[in-house]
This record gives C-alpha cells, structure tokens and sequence, in this order.
C-alpha cells in the first residue's frame, strides 16, 4: 500500500507540472488560459506559437511516460519486481496531475498526450492501434476531438483483447478510469459535437 500511495504521489505532482502554461508565460508573457480554448495543452499553446505547441506536445507525453518509468524503479527499490497495477496506479495520476494540476487550482489540459506518453509503455501495441484509429477518424470526419474521444475509449478494450503483459483486472480498471477521466475532460468538445459546432481540424476551440 505504501508503494502504491508514494507512486500515486510522485506520479500526480509530475503530472501537474504545467508545461504548456510555463512556456508561455516564459517566451511569450502571456497566460495561455486567457485566450483560445483557455486550455494549457499543446493545441492551444500552438495557437500563441506552433513550436511551443509541439514542445508542449512532446513534454506533456514525456511526462506521461517518465511517471512510468519512475514507478518502476520505486517498485522495484521498495518491493521487487513491479506489477502491472503498479505500472497503470501511475498512468492514473499522471493524468489526474495533468488535468487537474494543484498548481493552476485544479484547472488543467485533457489529458490526451499525458495519456499517450503513459500507455505507449504500459500497451504500446495497443496505443498504435488507438493512433490508427485516431487517424482514420480524423481523416474521415476532420474532428481532431472525435479521434481523440473515440481512440481514448477503444483503448481499453484493445489493451483487454491483446492481453498486453498480461494485464490483470486491476490494471485493466485502473486504464479504463484513465481513459474515462480523458474522455470527461472532453465533455465539452461532446456537446459541441453533438450540436454540430465544433471546430474541424483543430482550428478555434480545442
């Protein structure tokens, strides 16, 4: 229990480091909350810059994947080796620290890079079938937040029907709850989607 909390922990204050926001505030003083979507993710920091966007893309899933890495290494210091639930417990928080990071008064981005960084070690085979979906959805329907919504919710099962590293219940409802918690984030890209008003290709709101 105690490995778990110190995982959940480390994972959630990495997570909440605001990298899309910092940026910002750094090259261009501005606050990235205040214009576009108010989101401090790698769409809207490309709006006020697309090489600060595709840095903050590229950190936010580094971040994803380091909170991975180094749950790894607590596990393995504190109990042997890591289990699959341990892995995923930090997938969790990372995105929670993400969305709802402590420092931005619980007002963060979507979760969706963050996500991608976690899950590319936890079921890389399964993320690259969530990327193919994403990309036909988004061909299709030229909705980058549908692609998102519809790879994120098609991950789970994926991960359940590979069978990657022989993920157990535990670990499979721990990826589930991060893919719901991505998706609630993106409750307003659904209700604009079902009113026919959101933006295509990222273009305005995101």
């Amino acid at each position: 229990m105690l490995t778990l909390l110190i995982i959940a922990a480390v994972s959630y204050l990495l997570g909440s480091i605001p990298f899309g926001y910092l940026l910002v505030k750094i090259f261009r003083g501005e606050d990235v909350r205040l214009s576009g979507s108010g989101n401090i993710g790698a769409t809207n920091v490309s709006r006020k810059s697309p090489v600060l966007g595709a840095i903050t893309l590229l950190l936010d899933a580094l971040k994803g994947t380091m909170a991975v890495v180094l749950s790894y290494v607590i596990a393995d210091h504190m109990v042997g080796i890591p289990s699959y639930e341990q892995l995923a417990t930090a997938a969790f928080f990372v995105v929670a620290g993400h969305i709802f990071p402590v420092w931005l008064k619980f007002r963060g981005g979507k979760g969706v890079a963050t996500g991608l960084g976690s899950f590319a070690l936890l079921a890389p085979k399964a993320v690259l079938i969530a990327l193919a979906i994403f990309a036909v959805v988004l061909l299709t329907f030229r909705y980058v937040s549908l692609g998102s919504i519809i790879a994120v919710a098609i991950f789970p099962l994926t991960v359940w029907l590979i069978g990657q590293f022989g993920a157990g219940s535990s670990g499979l409802v721990l990826i589930t709850l991060t893919s719901l918690l991505i998706i609630g984030r993106h409750r307003e890209n659904i209700c604009r989607l079902l009113a026919g008003t959101e933006n295509r290709l990222g273009a305005g709101r995101a």
